[in-house]
């Protein structure tokens, strides 16, 4: 019988010990996810290069391999102000660290350098069940106009094993439906801004297309004799954006490129507690301008370089 792809599962949670078995459930851990994509078995192949008197290949090897899972997941709150949205345990395995927060009541999202932590995903595929242990990633933001915002994963992972069993039957009543992108939903691309306990002050609002932020974690697998981990190493944190500019303020903004200055960016998602989010980094420095055009209209893009003023405050996402 056919299989489909529609017929996938995933499930996901934080690990206890890395590369233990959390055992996610479908009740409990359910991932709402699209465009889902796995490969279940990245191998090295090992070459033999056997000379036997006459022309033909010889048969590889499996040497160490590692699970690559990916997928979108939408961008929303849970909600209810000062809970967790359904997504916070996925940016856990993407070197980010969770926090509850009060007055208001809201959750913090910001990256972190020690005390990473591991996600078990299961991938059902209709019928067929992979696990990926030890899994860490990468996480790109992307809201646009006219579009849903989302966060994009990429995992890598541990063989946790493949086994043909039936899909669990997935709770996904935690993921919320998104905003669109759209001008009554946000506030536009801000420069200059200052964030404190949940508000944003100050700065100068630019008409955009929205923004995509990179995490860019360097995630590895690393097969040794008596270990195979994955591991994230380091971390440079990139935006794009494309904004509807003056005269004026294109001069300027390419001063600012030329002068390597650093400004703080914003864009606040949805206008309701419990499904408003703000991205905010402190310190964006703005590189490689360049003109496009949208139905006629003049944009300037650039690229953002997120650094760290402190250590590990490049970024932050709040949940309201």
């Amino acid at each position: 019988m056919a299989r489909s792809i529609k017929n996938t599962i995933v499930t996901a949670k934080v690990e206890a010990t890395v590369g233990v078995d959390a055992l996610p459930t479908g009740a409990e851990n359910a991932v709402l996810v699209s465009d889902v994509s796995i490969t279940p078995l990245e191998a090295q192949a090992i070459g033999r290069n056997l000379i036997r008197g006459y022309f033909g290949g010889s048969e590889q090897l499996v040497g160490p391999s590692s699970v690559k899972i990916s997928y979108t997941v939408e961008l929303a709150g849970s909600g209810t102000a000062g809970t967790p949205p359904a997504w916070g345990q996925l940016l856990q395995g993407c070197a980010v660290a969770e926090g509850v927060l009060a007055t208001p009541a809201r959750v913090e999202y910001m990256p972190v350098s020690t005390g990473l932590k591991s996600l078990t995903q299961y991938y059902y595929d209709d019928g067929v069940l992979h696990k990926a242990l030890a899994s860490m990633g990468n996480c790109t933001l992307s809201a646009k106009v006219g579009d849903r915002p989302v966060l994009r994963f990429e995992w890598t992972a541990l063989d946790g094993g493949v086994a043909a069993v039936p899909n669990v039957t997935p709770t996904l009543t935690a993921w919320k439906k998104p905003v669109a992108m759209t001008k009554a939903n946000v506030v536009d691309v801000t420069f200059g801004a200052t964030y404190a306990a949940g508000a944003l002050t100050g700065g100068t609002t630019y008409n955009s297309t929205g923004l995509e932020l990179n995490f860019g974690n360097t995630v590895n697998f690393t097969p040794m004799l008596g270990t195979e981990t994955v591991d994230i190493t380091d971390r440079e944190s990139t935006a794009t954006l494309e904004m509807e500019l003056t005269a004026e303020q294109e001069v300027a903004l390419m001063a600012d490129v030329k002068a390597n200055l650093t400004k703080s960016v914003a864009l606040t998602i949805g206008t309701v507690a419990g499904n408003k989010i703000i991205v905010f980094a402190p310190a964006a420095q703005l590189t490689n301008p360049r003109k496009s055009e949208l139905n006629g209209k003049r944009l300037i893009g650039y690229d953002l370089r997120l650094v760290p003023v402190n250590g590990n405050d490049e970024w932050r996402i709040v949940v309201l």
